[in-house]
């Protein structure tokens, strides 16, 4: 029990190294995982022969509190950040449905399924190949005829599929040539427009990244372009990142974005097949310009991560109620850096 406490412990520890390999980063994404082994093993560590009884204990417990640090405000313990939204103002609403096909998945009709019964006004899907266009053609684009198409059979496709029109639509590699992202404008049936950056970089893992580099300096791109250009935007995708890491944390801060998450929940995304290993990766940002109508998980319908609904509500007058956040020098010079980098290195 002692080796337990004492593992659990040393992958706390891990996720504070300043490092970029896949395995030191991956070590941010269990928080909740690890909050609760280790609170078993100080349960299990009363019955210990004592002096070991105090140290399996008091170890597990520095873990506990460690973790749940990170992990408390995605509660409903927590503050919320985005402000919700009053009764009215339709036409300022803007719905949006995440989903990450899992490109082998079949299952698109369960998909269009929840389309159908959510009827969002933008709906994102990523890792979409061609199979998956086809099947969301036939199904949607009539009701939804705003579209942007990068179907990719290297898991990094995307498409976008709106019933408010776009504006200004450009495809971007902002960091990798076999990595896109869509940035459009989308216009609210009020008359207002909004700005859309739909995103998914690479993860640090085995197969696809031995760094987190490339994924840290696209995320951290897009928050600097954000914070010289502050207007209305949504950032929605699979960020193949955790919203208690340092990077997320990081562009929420360089950015100014808020989370509509924080103090509602996690709404753990993947994996939709492991109840106890799930985490926070399909994500939406706001900048202060919106309230939050709802959001929600939906069901699964076979891919390994459940879709996000998120509804807001284009609200610039009350953008002051936010407390929005703000990165220091230090800060805004390493997200500098790290996208310079990221652009610099090919990844071997």
């Amino acid at each position: 029990m002692a080796l337990c406490a004492l593992t659990l412990l040393a992958i706390t520890l891990l996720a504070h190294l300043r490092v970029r390999w896949w395995w030191i980063r991956a070590c941010e994404f269990p928080r909740q995982q690890i909050a609760v082994l280790a609170a078993v093993v100080a349960l299990v560590g009363l019955f210990a022969t004592p002096p070991w009884s105090w140290v399996i204990v008091a170890t597990a417990l520095l873990v506990v509190i460690v973790q749940v640090g990170y992990i408390l405000p995605w509660t409903r313990l927590w503050p919320i950040q985005v402000q919700p939204a009053e009764n009215g103002h339709e036409g300022r609403h803007l719905s949006l449905l995440i989903a990450n096909v899992l490109t082998p998945n079949r299952e698109s009709q369960r998909l269009v399924e929840i389309i159908r019964e959510q009827d969002p006004d933008v709906i994102i899907t990523l890792e979409s190949d061609d199979w998956w266009q086809a099947r969301l053609d036939e199904a949607i684009e009539a009701d939804w005829p705003h579209a942007v198409k990068i179907p990719l059979d290297n898991l990094y496709g995307m498409h976008l599929y709106s019933r408010r029109p776009l504006i200004d639509t450009e495809v971007a590699w902002l960091i990798q040539d076999d990595i896109p992202s869509i940035h459009t404008g989308v216009a609210l049936a009020s008359g207002d427009v909004i700005q859309l950056r739909v995103l998914h970089p690479r993860p640090p893992a085995p197969g696809e990244s031995e760094e987190s580099l490339w994924r840290d300096a696209e995320l951290l791109l897009v928050g600097q372009q954000i914070h010289q250009a502050p207007v209305p935007t949504i950032v929605a995708g699979d960020l193949n990142d955790v919203a208690w890491s340092r990077t997320t944390r990081r562009f929420s801060r360089v950015s100014g974005m808020l989370d509509p998450r924080r103090g509602r929940g996690m709404f753990s995304s993947f994996h939709a097949q492991y109840p106890f290993l799930r985490w926070p990766l399909d994500h939406v940002f706001t900048t202060e310009h919106f309230t939050l109508v709802e959001m929600r998980r939906l069901p699964a319908f076979g891919s390994d991560h459940f879709p996000i609904l998120t509804r807001l509500c284009y609200r610039p007058s009350r953008s002051d109620e936010h407390e929005t956040p703000d990165a220091d020098h230090d800060e805004h010079r390493i997200a500098r850096q790290t996208v310079r980098e990221g652009k610099a290195r090919t990844q071997e």
